[in-house]
């Protein structure tokens, strides 16, 4: 699916008020700025909070796991760690064993293409991406696990230095906050030369929608994976993208292509609809085939509830 998605033209909002001044200083020293920021810190650690009440242990405790090795099924040992795979491959049952990583390098990357600039409010895609970023940098950094925070559209941006130090967590927000949506994208030459910069194992989060040839992203993640990182993807998407709800006659404008239509959204969605729910599946296929996590995000619902789904896949996976 080439990246030819149209949007309501009513419906473009950018989340974030961009200061006067186009300098990085001012930007980041805007009032509006750093009070968002700070209001984005807030938000992401109510959210682990709440997203952790009822659960046990740290979330990164064993965040970053590794295989090890198989061993033979046992009785009294939960189905859940079983490799289907190989029991299909050998018709024996054996288990998988997994290290835990007490800490790990966490590369953090946000799609800022025009595409994510679609939706109003905390239902706009990267708006909603801001918040799942600064709960993870939260995560991460609350443990003392280096993060690097990056940037894409066509090309990918390098932030800050890695950094370990949780008091990042502010100066992070404000970059986010102020990060505003810029030009198309190329997400799978971007994984590709990702994939080629990353020397050493880790977690690699992508909070993207998305919108690229399908078959360029397929590679990349799995390319990505390929390399030795845990690569774990959260798929945003607006919920008119998903449900397509136009009547009448609408005039659609393209993000990143200079394209108005004028459509009655009753004739093609039938066929819209088979179209995104194949590229989504396709996403999925992909990583599933190649040990990728994925979440699919609907930005209408809650970042709480997407963030305590995932912690809570994520721990009973871990078996802890």
């Amino acid at each position: 699916m080439k990246k030819r998605h149209h949007h309501q033209q009513d419906k473009r909002a950018a989340s974030a008020a961009s200061p006067a001044d186009d300098s990085v200083e001012a930007r980041l020293l805007d009032s509006r700025t750093v009070g968002k920021a700070a209001l984005l810190g807030l938000t992401a650690r109510k959210i682990v909070e709440g997203s952790m009440a009822g659960l046990n242990k740290s979330p990164l405790s064993g965040f970053a796991i590794e295989f090890r090795q198989h061993r033979e099924y046992t009785p009294g040992d939960e189905l859940k760690h079983v490799d289907w795979k190989l029991y299909g491959k050998t018709d024996r049952f054996y288990i998988k064993q997994y290290e835990q990583e007490t800490n790990f390098d966490c590369s953090l990357l946000l799609d800022a293409s025009e595409s994510m600039a679609y939706g109003k409010g905390s239902q706009n895609k990267l708006e909603y991406g801001r918040v799942l970023a600064s709960v993870f940098s939260y995560l991460v950094l609350s443990e003392r696990n280096r993060l690097t925070l990056q940037f894409f559209d066509r090309e990918v941006e390098d932030t800050l230095p890695p950094t370990s130090n949780p008091g990042s967590l502010h100066n992070l927000c404000e970059l986010l906050v102020a990060r505003e949506p810029t030009r198309q994208t190329a997400i799978g030459d971007i994984l590709r030369k990702l994939a080629d910069r990353l020397r050493t194992r880790g977690i690699c989060i992508i909070i993207s929608d998305f919108f690229d040839d399908t078959d360029a992203v397929v590679k990349g993640l799995r390319r990505l994976s390929f390399q030795g990182q845990e690569v774990i993807v959260f798929h945003v998407m607006h919920p008119d993208e998903l449900e397509f709800p136009f009547d009448g006659t609408v005039e659609f404008d393209g993000f990143e292509v200079a394209d108005i239509q004028t459509l009655q959204p009753r004739r093609i969605r039938e066929s819209y609809l088979k179209t995104i729910t194949a590229f989504r599946k396709d996403i999925q296929k992909a990583c599933e085939q190649n040990d990728i996590t994925y979440t699919l995000v609907d930005t209408s619902k809650s970042p709480e509830e997407i963030i305590s789904g995932f912690l809570t896949t994520r721990m009973h996976y871990t078996g802890r």
